[in-house]
């Protein structure tokens, strides 16, 4: 299967349809909005569509809920992962893959070049395994 996903590039799994957003909404915005969509993180984007930071579910537990802030009034810019890593679409999925797992994140946007094309997830992994076989 490693060999399989080493030719696999990230544009063939990830997730196309992105759900992005401000870095200015409050962090309840957020959570609605991951609600709605069944995800886990969305990507925060600067007004010209630069990757400006994610904001997980780790991060909604660990830097709001867990800090006894409030959701209502706390901007997601607060809380938000800031230095977020960023695949290329052609990047291997397997190396992708590696590095999620060594740097411990479930989520890594995809860019094709400066544009953010897409996201990966560790749901899109399994998916490609259950579609390609072992």
């Amino acid at each position: 299967m490693q060999n399989k996903m080493k030719n696999i590039p990230a544009k063939e799994i990830m997730t196309k349809e992105l759900l992005s957003v401000e870095p200015d909404i409050t962090v309840q915005e957020a959570a609605e909005i991951m609600d709605k969509n069944n995800i886990g993180a969305l990507v925060v984007l600067s007004p010209i569509h630069d990757v400006l930071g994610i904001f997980t579910e780790r991060d909604l537990v660990r830097r709001v809920v867990a800090k006894k802030l409030d959701p209502a009034k706390t901007k997601i810019e607060k809380v938000m992962t800031p230095k977020v890593m960023v695949a290329q679409a052609s990047d291997s999925a397997w190396e992708l893959l590696e590095v999620m797992f060594r740097e411990k994140f479930r989520h890594l946007p995809v860019v094709d070049g400066r544009k953010v094309v897409g996201i990966i997830s560790l749901k899109d992994f399994y998916n490609c395994l259950l579609q390609n076989g072992s």
